[in-house]
């Protein structure tokens, strides 16, 4: 059986997230907190936040933010057309440093899209 690279990151994610909240940090739990309040509908909508969310994790070479976000957007039906117009401004703000994380994020993507096993 082929692993199933969306389910494995959620599933990594999940478990890892549980055991940092369970060592009962305030500073964590806080940091946590302000995260998902910021990523809460207010003058912009969550998608748009999301997108934002891509842009500054692929600028920002974080494998495992760009696959959250874009778990995210996948989640709120963000048009595929505007994912990766996100990604064009992370390249050109990022440079070429970024095309390797822009080709992983391409490839989750059409995880997502087809819940394909790699």
């Amino acid at each position: 059986m082929k692993p199933n690279p969306v389910a494995e990151f959620n599933a990594y994610r999940s478990k890892m997230n549980d055991k940092i909240l369970a060592s009962d940090s305030r500073t964590i739990k806080r940091i946590f907190n302000l995260d998902a309040n910021t990523f809460k509908a207010g003058a912009l909508d969550v998608a748009t936040k999301e997108l934002l969310g891509l842009v500054a994790s692929t600028v920002l070479r974080c494998d495992d933010c760009i696959k959250y976000h874009l778990g995210k957007c996948h989640e709120l039906k963000v048009d595929k057309a505007a994912v990766f117009e996100s990604l064009e401004i992370a390249t050109l703000v990022g440079g070429t440093i970024v095309i390797p994380h822009l080709r992983k994020a391409y490839e989750y993507w059409e995880c997502l899209e087809n819940q394909l096993d790699l």
